[in-house]
C-alpha cells in the first residue's frame, strides 16, 4: 500500500530517493527518462510555450511527505528554491498525522468571466435589461463552448453589478456582467475568456453601451477549498517547551497577523511557501493562485491572517485555512509540461477539487511549522541550519565538503559567504 511515511527519506541519497519513488509510483521507462533527465523540460518543448526562449530555468523538485488528508496518503511534488520548507511542511504533517490527520473540503469548479460595459445612457435600465435576458446569455455563453457542456460543466449563472453610477467621471461609472462558469478540471483562462468575448455584442446591444474588458477574474470566491486540523496539545510538545506553551504561542502568532498588515504579509507568504511550489510543480499558474489568496485575505475591508487557529473545549490546537483554488489537472502548460504531468501521478490527485485540498492543507502546514518555530526557538534555528548547505556551495564547496563546511558554520553559529569561503581554503590547503 502506498504511504507518505518514509522515515528518513532526507537522509538518503539522491539516487536512493529516486530508486524507492520509483518503486512506489511503478514509473514507465520514458517517465523516469524525464523525471532523471538533465533536461526534463526540452528546449523544443519550452520554445513553444513562451517567446524568445533562450534556456530553462529549473527549480529543486522535492516531495513533501507524511500527509494524510481525509484519510488519504498524499506524496507532495513541491518545486521550490527556499531551504527548510519541505522539512517544515513534512514535519508538521507527521504531528498532525499522529493526530489522525487533516480534513479537507472544496467548493464547485465555478469560475468567474467579468464584462465591463462604460457608456450606458441608464445603467438601472441596462442592468434591467441584462438580468431580463439572463437565460438567453447562459445558452448563448455555452454555445460559444459546446465541449464544456459535454463534460459537465459550462456557463450556470449571472449576476450584475452596477460600479460608481454617481461618479462624476464618466470612465468610472461602469455596468460588469459576473458569468460563472463551471470550468470542470481545467483552471479554465481559455475557455472564460472565449465565452465572455463572445457575448460582448449582445451585451452592447442590450444595454446601448461599450464593452471594453471581457476577461476573467483571478477571484474566484466560488471556487473554494479548505482544510482543517486538531492536534492535542502534547503532541507539540518540544524539549524546552510544553505543548500548551507551543499551543498558546501559535494562537497569540496567529492574532498577531489577524490584526496587523505588516505581520499578515509575512504570516500570509509563509502560507503560500507551501502552496506555490505544488502549483509550480503540477503546471498550474502560481500568480493567479497568489493574487486569488491575497485578495481573499482582504475580502472584510482590511488585510489579515489567511489562517485562522483556535483551542478548542478540549485543550487542542484548532487549524484552519480557506482559500479560492483557481487550478486544474488538465489544459494549458499541464498537458505540454512532462514534470507536471509526472508530478500529477506522484501526487495521485483525480480531480481538480481535489488538487485545491491538498494545496491548502500543505498551506495550512506550513503556516504551523513557521509559527510553532516563532514560538518557540525562533524561526532562523532551523532555517539557517538548512541554509548553510547554500551558503557552503556559494563558497565554492564541491562534493562531500558541502555538509562538512554547513556542519561548521552553523556549529560556529557564522553563517555567511564570507566565513564558509575561509573553511574551503582551509579544507583545500
Amino acid at each position: 500500500m502506498k504511504t507518505s511515511r518514509i522515515p528518513g527519506f532526507y537522509n538518503k541519497t539522491v539516487e536512493e530517493r529516486r530508486e524507492l519513488l520509483t518503486a512506489m509510483e511503478s514509473f514507465t521507462e520514458d517517465e523516469m527518462d524525464i523525471l532523471f533527465s538533465k533536461e526534463p523540460l526540452p528546449t523544443e518543448t519550452a520554445d513553444k510555450m513562451i517567446e524568445n526562449v533562450i534556456g530553462t530555468f529549473p527549480l529543486p523538485l522535492g516531495l513533501g511527505l507524511n500527509f494524510l488528508i481525509n484519510d488519504k496518503e498524499y506524496t507532495i511534488p513541491m518545486a521550490v528554491e527556499e531551504p527548510s520548507i519541505l522539512a517544515s511542511a513534512s514535519h508538521i504533517a507527521k504531528i498532525v498525522r499522529e493526530a489522525g490527520g487533516f480534513t479537507a473540503e472544496s467548493s464547485e469548479r465555478v469560475m468567474i468571466g467579468q464584462i465591463q460595459v462604460v457608456g450606458c445612457t441608464d445603467f438601472a435600465e441596462a442592468k434591467e435589461t441584462i438580468l431580463q435576458e439572463k437565460d438567453a446569455l447562459i445558452d448563448a455563453a455555452n454555445a460559444s463552448y459546446p465541449s464544456l457542456m459535454a463534460r459537465g460543466g459550462g456557463a450556470e449563472d449571472l449576476e450584475v453589478r452596477v460600479l460608481n453610477e454617481s461618479s462624476d467621471s464618466q470612465y468610472g461609472q461602469m455596468l460588469v456582467l459576473h458569468v460563472y462558469i463551471n470550468t470542470c478540471d481545467a483552471m479554465g483562462a481559455n475557455i472564460i475568456n472565449t465565452m465572455v468575448e463572445s457575448l460582448a455584442p449582445t451585451v452592447e446591444k442590450l444595454t446601448g453601451g461599450k464593452v471594453y474588458l471581457r476577461i476573467l477574474s483571478n477571484y474566484p470566491d466560488r471556487s473554494l477549498a479548505k482544510a482543517r486540523c486538531v492536534i492535542p496539545p502534547e503532541l507539540l510538545a518540544t524539549n524546552d517547551f510544553s505543548g500548551e506553551a507551543v499551543r498558546d504561542g501559535v494562537i497569540h502568532a496567529y492574532e498577531f497577523a489577524a490584526s496587523d498588515p505588516y505581520r499578515a504579509v509575512t504570516h500570509n507568504k509563509g502560507i503560500m511557501n507551501g502552496i506555490d511550489p505544488i502549483v509550480i510543480a503540477t503546471g498550474n499558474d502560481w500568480r493567479a493562485v497568489e493574487a486569488g489568496a491575497h485578495a481573499h485575505a482582504s475580502r472584510f475591508g482590511k488585510y489579515g491572517s489567511m489562517t485562522v487557529w483556535s483551542k478548542d473545549n478540549k485543550g487542542n490546537l484548532v487549524g484552519e485555512l480557506e482559500l479560492p483554488m483557481s487550478v486544474g489537472t488538465v489544459g494549458g502548460s499541464i498537458r505540454v509540461h512532462p514534470m507536471a504531468k509526472i508530478s500529477l501521478k506522484i501526487l495521485g490527485v483525480e480531480t481538480a477539487r481535489e488538487l485545491a485540498q491538498v494545496m491548502v492543507t500543505v498551506g495550512l502546514a506550513q503556516n504551523l511549522g513557521a509559527l510553532k518555530a516563532l514560538a518557540t526557538d525562533g524561526i532562523q534555528k532551523g532555517h539557517m541550519a538548512l541554509h548553510s548547505r547554500s551558503v557552503a556551495i556559494a563558497a565554492g564547496a564541491t562534493g562531500e565538503m558541502i555538509d562538512i563546511i554547513a556542519e561548521r558554520l552553523v556549529n560556529e553559529k557564522e553563517i555567511r559567504v564570507g566565513k564558509a569561503k575561509e573553511l574551503v581554503d582551509e579544507y583545500t590547503k
